[in-house]
């Protein structure tokens, strides 16, 4: 007991000698900064992943990230972002429910001084952000539509559009500026099915309607994005109409390429959400060091089809 004792002693008088000074913190500690993030919907599995890849960054920095899910709702997204800027965010990772709805919110975030990353579909007024970061959208329509082309002669088309989302609007101007003014290859229906699979099957099955009561004929679907193609794909089930049509997705989903390994679907221009959510973060990390960053950052999408699915991982996101 005694010698316990004078052990504490001796450590009190070597502290006091030294200027009761406590130890220095390491030269790169930093009190945490706030970042924020809003996806238009975390009723999509992609979003997840994009979300996680961003904070496996933060954290990674010992930062803190927070994030806010509006429900495909412009003004509620903007009222949660005004929400963060409260909480002391000095970055916001942004992807709008509106291109130009979300006016409001960008020009709160410059008013407190927030950087803003806009991630997956670009804003309408970009001055405001110092970085875009998105798949090149125009690209992967472009190559649904050659592959359509190299698969059939002429086509009667079905697109699940969804104007407000910018990076859904360019895959189809892809698509659309492919097939060109060939008169074999014509869309003769365009729906509008908010990006989501609940949405699309319901725009999808009363288009069936129509088609049962005015013998409308088609044979392939264009979704703006996996969820729309899957939500086309249910509504077709159900009416038993899948047989003969192709089905176009546009993501890379676990979900798409389980039904395309069965053969429901025809092809997805997949993108990465962990690149996307990496290349985001990491970029505002080196803006906040002060360094340059480039404007528009692109990533190419690439064609996953049955032909080739056995060189991706079914299970998981690229």
């Amino acid at each position: 007991m005694k010698k316990y004792a004078w052990t504490i002693l001796l450590a009190v008088c070597v502290w006091a000698l030294s200027g009761c000074r406590m130890p220095e913190a390491p030269e790169d500690a930093h009190e945490p900064r706030i970042f924020g993030a809003t996806y238009m919907t975390r009723n999509n599995p992609y979003f997840d992943v994009l979300h996680e890849a961003i904070e496996e960054v933060v954290e990674g920095n010992g930062d803190i990230l927070i994030s806010r899910d509006p429900s495909q709702d412009q003004e509620k997204q903007n009222g949660q972002i005004m929400e963060m800027i409260e909480e002391g965010i000095e970055v916001l990772f942004l992807n709008p429910v509106d291109w130009e709805k979300v006016k409001p919110a960008l020009e709160a975030c410059r008013e407190a001084g927030v950087v803003i990353i806009n991630i997956d579909t670009v804003v309408k007024d970009t001055d405001y952000v110092v970085s875009i970061v998105e798949t090149d959208n125009y690209q992967a329509g472009v190559l649904c539509a050659e592959d359509m082309m190299s698969r059939v002669d002429s086509a009667r088309i079905v697109v699940i559009d969804n104007p407000i989302q910018t990076s859904i609007a360019n895959r189809v101007q892809g698509f659309m500026d492919t097939i060109g003014d060939n008169p074999n290859y014509q869309v003769i229906d365009t729906e509008i099915g908010a990006g989501e699979i609940e949405v699309s099957a319901e725009v999808m099955a009363n288009f069936l309607e129509k088609v049962l009561d005015e013998g409308i004929e088609f044979d392939v679907v264009l979704g703006g994005n996996d969820p729309s193609a899957l939500g086309a794909l249910a509504a077709l089930q159900q009416y038993r109409m899948e047989d003969g049509v192709l089905i176009y997705g546009i993501d890379g989903s676990p979900d798409f390429k389980s039904m395309l390994e069965l053969g429901y679907v025809t092809a997805t221009s997949s993108q990465s959400p962990k690149t996307i959510g990496t290349v985001a973060a990491e970029t505002a990390y080196q803006y906040l060091a002060g360094g340059e960053v480039e404007p528009y950052i692109s990533i190419e999408p690439y064609l996953v089809t049955r032909e080739n699915l056995d060189e991706y991982e079914i299970n998981e996101w690229q």
